[in-house]
């Protein structure tokens, strides 16, 4: 099994970075999703999700270049433009969203779909001892659930 110089094989790194660059991609539409949100949100809950909206897309943005750094120290490039992002996001995209209910949802429902990619790449990077993708990782899950748990108590709904 050929390693590269991170003491990593070779083929399943260039497997965890493409599925990197898919979280990616995911990421770059759910942060663009919450700057719509910030923008357009209106209603008697305005401040409050203002401020919130505006507090997840900074968290989404930090988290978006540890994704493209860890891409990067991987061996691979990360995706950077548009049309990638589009073509390898799962997550709705959201246009003119005002209603607060239908945002809260729109959010929650983009979490979920982060969750369940980034638990893939834990598992991918678990099985090859990546501790550098498995920690990042594990720490967005943690952030994550509570964001979810968070959310869905917000919805009135059970996670």
């Amino acid at each position: 099994m050929k390693l590269n110089t991170l003491g990593l094989p070779v083929k399943e790194t260039g497997v965890i970075a493409a599925e990197l660059n898919i979280l990616l991609a995911n990421f770059q539409v759910y942060y663009q999703n919450l700057r719509g949100l910030h923008w357009n949100i209106r209603g008697k809950r305005f401040f409050d999700l203002h401020l919130k909206f505006e507090e997840l897309y900074n968290d989404s943005q930090l988290k978006i270049d540890l994704i493209a750094e860890r891409v990067l120290t991987l061996g691979a490039v990360p995706l950077h433009t548009f049309g990638d992002y589009i073509k390898n996001s799962k997550l709705t995209v959201g246009k003119d969203i005002h209603n607060d209910e239908v945002a809260i949802t729109l959010i929650l429902d983009s979490v979920s779909r982060l969750l369940k990619i980034e638990r893939v790449i834990l598992s991918q990077a678990s099985e090859i001892n990546d501790e550098g993708t498995t920690s990042m990782m594990s720490d967005f899950i943690v952030e994550q659930e509570k964001t979810v748990w968070m959310l869905s108590a917000w919805l009135e709904q059970d996670i």
